[in-house]
């Protein structure tokens, strides 16, 4: 197994990351390559998850260990596979997640997609309990904001179906996503305002 990857950023992609180690490209497949964004050819460190299936190897990458570690745990969930849980990474922090399967919010999960009521109560079954303790010290604060977290993500998502009408493309709104989600926005409006200001920079 390929605990984690250290190599030259040298290519991102709108799904993917290339990492040259000593001559060598990696493609890594990532909830959100842009978030490597500032660190396109320099030397950086991936954390990685070996998938193997009779057909294909294929490495999905992490910037944090708390996101592989909740990539594993969903991947032990029935109906969710690798590319359910990239989706679920690339729209929640860890500590909003862990903090909703905790509380059995179904209608936090059921906002991800791919994920109906059957598999949302199949999270919370298979995964309550579990997750809090992975969580690194960075993370867990973030799970006492229990009055955010219920409408953060969906107003997110709101959000970017909102830009995507307005004739953006998906690499454009994944380029600016971390940057989103580092603001104190409580409302769909602002974060709209806000993204559009940050395409016109783009």
């Amino acid at each position: 197994m390929i605990a984690y990857i250290k190599g030259i950023v040298t290519y991102i992609h709108d799904d993917s990351v290339i990492m040259d180690v000593q001559g060598v490209g990696y493609e890594i497949m990532c909830a959100n390559p842009f978030v490597f964004q500032t660190l396109l050819n320099q030397e950086t460190l991936i954390y990685t998850y070996h998938h193997v299936r009779e057909d294909a190897q294929v490495l999905y990458g992490f910037k944090h260990q708390d996101e592989k570690s909740l990539f594993t745990k969903l991947l032990q969930v029935s109906g969710i596979g690798p590319k359910g849980a990239l989706a679920i990474l690339g729209s929640v922090n860890v500590g909003d997640f862990v903090a909703a399967v905790e509380r059995e919010d179904d209608k936090f999960l059921t906002s991800f997609p791919g994920v109906g009521k059957k598999t949302a109560r199949q999270v919370i079954l298979d995964l309550k309990g579990k997750l809090t303790t992975m969580l690194s010290l960075e993370a867990q604060p973030e799970i006492t904001e229990t009055s955010k977290t219920a409408s953060s993500n969906q107003e997110m998502q709101e959000a970017q179906e909102a830009l995507k009408t307005l004739g953006y493309s998906d690499r454009e709104i994944k380029a600016i996503m971390p940057k989103l989600q580092n603001e104190a926005i409580e409302n769909t409006d602002e974060i709209i305002r806000k993204a559009l200001g940050l395409l016109v920079k783009n």
